[in-house]
């Protein structure tokens, strides 16, 4: 497929966020989209603006029979999908001893068994297409998780280790893989889209509610532009050469850069122990 093909394109969660922007990116670019969402009527504008190239699919993500279908429409009306893009997910601010047990599986649910669902469903048609290209959402909580993210960051960094492997399974047969780890961008995820952990306590204020008190500080002033986020995704679709990872934002490439950095301070550190435990040669 050329880099100029009209390309038809399965977004999950398009309602807001990412998701819508991406949306509408793509759909004036002149590209074909199944836009999903848990309530398709929010989508109803873009199907209106663009009836000949868009469609509005209900899909709850973590519903396999939901997954199947909306898979099955999309081939249906478009006759092929091109780029899955993985958007579906919120998040979950809370220590790990504050969440609920219900609040973790529900998050797990949606933001990792949620993604694997779709890619699942969608890879025998790519494969037999011999080319796809899947994008995954994820968060630089993924790669350097914050405090109180414990769980929404460790769903996040399951999604990444999947999609590092998953990258190598399917590269020989045509797909490629891209992991998006952006910032914080000016979208309603503070908002609508975060949970709070269902009990509060005291022990964790001074690191949990540091954290939280960031976060609704910068709720409407955040610095990323989710439009220009999702013309850098349409360039990584359009590459020839796409990245693994695709970090978003000044303040992504800032907390990627001192995790590795940190990382190869404690490798060098710990070497003469930890290198030196295999039997002797």
């Amino acid at each position: 497929m050329s880099n100029n093909s009209t390309k038809v394109w399965l977004i999950t969660g398009s309602s807001s966020g990412f998701g819508r922007n991406l949306a509408q990116a793509v759909l004036k670019k002149g590209d074909r989209l199944i836009a999903t969402a848990r309530k398709p009527e929010q989508l109803q504008d873009l199907v209106n603006q663009y009836p000949d190239t868009a469609k509005a699919v209900s899909l709850d993500v973590t519903n396999p029979i939901q997954v199947k279908a909306a898979v099955d429409e999309a081939v249906k009306a478009f006759g092929q999908i091109d780029v899955l893009v993985n958007n579906a997910g919120y998040g979950l601010i809370g220590a790990l001893e504050e969440v609920s047990d219900e609040q973790i599986r529900r998050n797990f649910d949606t933001n990792l068994f949620g993604a694997i669902n779709t890619i699942r469903a969608i890879l025998p048609i790519m494969r037999q297409q011999k080319s796809g290209h899947i994008i995954n959402m994820s968060a630089i909580a993924g790669f350097s998780n914050e405090l109180g993210f414990s769980i929404y960051g460790g769903a996040k960094f399951a999604l990444e280790g999947v999609s590092e492997a998953l990258h190598g399974e399917v590269a020989p047969l045509g797909i490629k893989v891209t992991i998006v780890e952006p910032g914080p961008f000016r979208t309603d995820f503070i908002g609508r889209s975060l949970d709070r952990a269902a009990n509060s306590m005291d022990a964790y204020k001074p690191t949990v509610g540091k954290f939280l008190e960031f976060l609704e500080k910068i709720e409407g002033t955040q610095p990323g532009d989710p439009e220009k986020a999702a013309q850098a995704l349409i360039k990584v679709v359009e590459s020839e050469n796409p990245p693994l990872r695709l970090v978003l934002g000044k303040y992504a490439y800032s907390k990627f850069r001192n995790k590795i950095a940190s990382l190869t301070a404690e490798l060098d550190a710990w070497e003469a122990v930890a290198a030196n435990t295999d039997f002797e040669s």
